[in-house]
């Protein structure tokens, strides 16, 4: 009775394989013509798009796995691009992508645009170039970047990207991605991704010039000083004649000095600078490290004391005080005189009967 019916359902005809790939045509629409209960501004700076619901019931039943990555195609063009799906709630029939996706695929509102889910490699290295050199006044670039990938699910070569920052739109051309596919894409969802920037679109490398530094002060021509009181070069300043002459004498240059404190007798002739020996090589003044000359302190003599003028230490003096004040008898009566020997005891005592 069932014997057609099992051999025609069951074993009796081939099964076609059964399509596991999601691919459908849809009119593509800005995010800005989206209904404003649905509509997310920021989502325009991003890699994602928006699917009708149907959509979301065939990719279930296909068991694609996340993330959902798609391949958008201008077959007219024969332009393609990827993109993540942010949320299912266009209305069917329809798909609303990023403006500078659309610009990229040469798109214009209505135009039809072939979806189809596509896995690509977790991106690993990518080079950016910023189209203008407005974006070098950021602060801090890569931090920007970071921030603004996390709306994006895939890169691909050759796209101008747009992401917003301080209300100000920067375009960003994506010239490589690793590793490297037939696709020119990559994945960067939960990946470690390393970003290198070109230098902007119009950037000019600045040519280098020394920087002239000009005196703060003008030399002053030492024939010009007059040799005066108070004035002079810094050889009359430190009298380097004496100096030089001292040196030539002995490798001692230091000046001795009695303890008593009178002068020692010696006085060294005065030289002036034009007395010198214009053949005598100059005698270094060393000075430590990190230090200037600007003079030699005046240290004046400090006289000794003679020993008849110095004064003996004196002892502490001062009265003592106890605590307990004594009472003292009123009426003293020596009845025993005191014994002025107390050196020895007497031998033997007396005593009257």
């Amino acid at each position: 009775m069932f014997s057609g019916f099992g051999s025609g359902f069951f074993g009796g005809q081939n099964f076609s394989p059964v399509n596991m790939k999601f691919e459908d045509y849809f009119r593509c629409y800005p995010i800005a013509m989206m209904p404003d209960n649905v509509r997310k501004d920021d989502a325009n700076f991003g890699g994602k798009i928006f699917l009708p619901p149907s959509a979301l019931n065939k990719l279930t039943m296909l068991h694609i796995r996340y993330p959902m990555l798609f391949e958008l195609t201008n077959e007219a063009a024969n332009i393609k691009t990827h993109s993540g799906v942010l949320e299912f709630v266009a209305e069917e029939g329809r798909v609303y992508i990023p403006q500078w996706m659309m610009t990229t695929l040469k798109l214009q509102p209505g135009s039809l645009v072939k979806i189809a889910n596509h896995d690509l490699p977790n991106g690993r290295f990518t080079k950016l170039e910023p189209q203008s050199v407005d974006f070098l006044e950021i602060s801090d670039p890569k931090a920007v970047l970071e921030n603004a990938l996390r709306k994006f699910s895939t890169l691909t070569v050759d796209d101008i990207i747009e992401i917003d920052y301080n209300d100000t739109r920067y375009g960003i051309k994506v010239l490589e991605a690793k590793p490297e596919s037939e696709s020119r894409g990559i994945c960067v969802v939960e990946t470690d991704l390393e970003t290198e920037f070109a230098p902007p679109v119009g950037y000019v490398e600045p040519e280098y010039k020394p920087k002239s530094v000009k005196p703060s002060t003008t030399p002053i021509d030492p024939s010009s000083v007059k040799k005066s009181a108070g004035a002079g070069t810094m050889a009359q300043s430190i009298n380097y004649a004496n100096i030089v002459a001292n040196a030539s004498k002995t490798n001692y240059k230091g000046t001795g000095q009695k303890l008593s404190g009178k002068a020692t007798g010696t006085e060294d002739k005065k030289i002036s600078i034009d007395d010198l020996n214009p053949d005598i090589p100059p005698v270094p003044l060393h000075l430590p490290s990190n230090k200037i000359f600007l003079g030699w302190p005046v240290t004046l003599p400090t006289p000794v004391e003679s020993e008849n003028e110095q004064s003996a230490p004196k002892s502490f003096s001062g009265e003592g005080k106890s605590l307990r004040q004594s009472k003292k008898r009123s009426n003293k009566v020596k009845e025993h005189p005191p014994l002025k020997n107390h050196s020895r005891s007497p031998d033997y005592i007396e005593i009257d009967d």
